[in-house]
């Protein structure tokens, strides 16, 4: 049984896509449609030359082309502060006196407690605050 040339760069794609699959390295998705180009070369039945040939020319314009816009998104994107860290830079309303020793604060509509970064400032109940950092399980205003 004599397979088509075309049949093995199907297989070759496929082959090409299961790495894909198990490492998500977008590189071998790329050399896959390299694959599928050259398979439809062979099926319109030009030569092994020109089928390799395509199969380079379209892994590379896409590994060109893809990989830097790819590259774009990636950087472009904002990177999104979970945890604590969210709780950072936002404001909270004094509900127990809050001074350099201590003191109830509301923040993202939960009790916490606070002291001040500057252990001389006090703040009073109902006062807004922003908070700086947190400390463990404490928030530090100002």
């Amino acid at each position: 049984m004599d397979i088509d040339a075309w049949v093995w760069w199907l297989i070759g794609a496929v082959g090409l896509g299961i790495p894909l699959v198990l490492t998500a390295m977008p590189e071998f998705g790329m050399f896959s449609v390299g694959a599928v180009a050259g398979a439809v070369t062979a099926a319109l039945g030009f030569g092994v030359v020109a089928q390799v040939l395509v199969f380079v020319v379209v892994s590379v314009a896409l590994i060109a082309v893809v990989r830097p816009i790819a590259a774009r998104h990636r950087d472009g994107r904002p990177e999104l502060a979970t945890g604590v860290d969210a709780l950072k830079g936002r404001q909270a309303v004094v509900l127990e006196r809050v001074d350099g020793s201590g003191g109830r604060i509301k923040l993202a509509g939960e009790v916490w407690s606070a002291r001040t970064l500057d252990t001389g400032q006090t703040f009073e109940p109902g006062e807004r605050v922003d908070v700086v950092d947190i400390d463990g399980a404490t928030a530090v205003v100002m």
